[in-house]
């Protein structure tokens, strides 16, 4: 069952931003929302920053705009994960945030490709 209460208004906007390129959820997860584009999770919001999934190939231009990784600290260790901040400019329009969710949906085909190819992994009880 989903849930029928309002997206918080900057989540709202962030899926606004992402809508032209397919279909844009969110999800409730890590204290903030994961954002998925046509069933692929791209983006993690949490404290009104939005962080686009990044790997080998489009996290360099990520760092070459200045965009921050998505850091917290896990067990008295900071860790980063794979997913940075967009330009400012990226938040005021769909057309200024697509070639950014296009680099991250890039990133999510590609791990799961990735995966897709992998061996299975052995179960454990």
């Amino acid at each position: 069952m989903r849930s029928t209460a309002p997206l918080d208004p900057f989540v709202a906007h962030c899926v606004e931003l992402m809508a032209p390129l397919g279909s844009v959820r969110s999800k409730r997860m890590f204290g903030g929302h994961g954002l998925y584009l046509d069933e692929h999770f791209i983006a993690i919001l949490t404290h009104e920053r939005l962080y686009l999934k990044t790997d080998a190939d489009t996290q360099p231009r990520f760092e070459a705009a200045g965009c921050e990784p998505f850091v917290y600290d896990g067990g008295g260790k900071r860790v980063q994960m794979g997913f940075w901040t967009v330009p400012p400019e990226a938040l005021e329009s769909p057309a200024l945030m697509t070639p950014w969710a296009r680099l991250a949906l890039q990133a999510a085909l590609a791990k799961a490709k990735a995966r897709a190819g992998a061996p299975p992994r052995p179960r454990t009880r």
